[in-house]
């Protein structure tokens, strides 16, 4: 399957979502004040969220204005080029090497499968990955990270569980450092973002990797469920409150039709999204393009 066709088939129910109202809707013919409200309606709905709802029908009001749009195939159009310029208006982060990539987010997002894909990935490029236990709380983490180690060829760090996390995380960049890995991708504890002392956990491991690998390339991603919905919204805010994310990777896009939550995100917390989850295969990880994904929900 191409890359479009995958990207397609993950945004499926969102385009269902989407499409079966945007037809009944432009069936109506004229673009007029009834027309913009229901499309805001549409797009709330659909967890675009208000500010980003009002933002795109504005400037479809203003596309419309200025040059005329003659048929569906028109406002399709030109709604995939607004929710385009939305989504670049937050600039993916650019990677240099050595990379290093603090991986957050809350309970059952898939965040552990999701740094196997990130490593698959990584090691494809040809890059040396070091993996990095810093989850010491949940029983049998270390082991389930230890399985996407080795089914990816890759180096592991692990301690004992209950072991003080930022001291994983220390011996992790020493070794990297000293043994030449490029690419080190750290897993944390699963936590609600609203349990502020596992928040300042976190303060403590990314202290920890920017004073002891000052000079490598620093990424902290939130892995979010889309599922979610806007459910996932504070996830950001209060994550990027405390360690100022970088980027999001999104997972289970394929089981929802709340896609449109990347669009309100966007908005919001001007937080870019650099990977999408586009099933179970180790190898279902791909970058996010701003364009593919508006070309693949209207």
């Amino acid at each position: 399957m191409g890359f479009f066709s995958k990207i397609k088939e993950v945004f499926k129910k969102t385009k269902t979502a989407w499409s079966n109202k945007l037809a009944e809707l432009l069936s109506h013919g004229e673009l007029n004040d009834e027309f913009y409200e229901d499309l805001e309606t549409i797009l709330i709905t659909s967890d675009v969220g208000t500010n980003c709802a009002t933002e795109i029908v504005e400037k479809l009001r203003a596309k419309a204005n200025k040059t005329k749009l003659h048929n569906q195939e028109d406002v399709k159009n030109a709604l995939k080029d607004i929710l385009t310029e939305i989504l670049e208006e937050n600039e993916v982060p650019e990677i240099s090497y050595p990379l290093v990539y603090l991986v957050v987010g809350v309970n059952g997002v898939g965040k552990t499968t999701t740094i196997g894909k990130l490593a698959h990935y990584y090691k494809e490029r040809g890059h040396n990955v070091l993996l990095v236990a810093g989850d010491t709380f949940r029983a049998a983490a270390s082991e389930q990270l230890e399985i996407w180690a080795n089914k990816n060829g890759v180096k592991i760090i692990t301690n004992e569980q209950g072991a003080d996390p930022a001291s994983v995380v220390y011996d992790g960049i020493r070794s990297a450092k000293s043994k030449g890995n490029d690419v080190v991708i750290i897993d944390t504890a699963g936590r609600l973002h609203n349990k502020s002392n596992l928040m300042e956990e976190l303060k403590k491991i990314s202290k920890v990797v920017s004073r002891e690998w000052s000079d490598a390339c620093y990424q902290k991603l939130l892995v979010l469920d889309a599922t979610t919905g806007q459910n996932a919204l504070s996830q950001v805010e209060y994550f990027d409150e405390a360690i100022t994310l970088d980027g999001l990777i999104l997972t289970k896009l394929d089981g929802t039709a709340k896609g449109g939550v990347v669009l309100a995100i966007a908005k919001d917390y001007h937080t870019p999204v650099v990977f999408i989850g586009t099933g179970e295969k180790m190898t279902d990880l791909e970058e996010f393009n701003s364009k593919e994904f508006a070309d693949a929900i209207i």
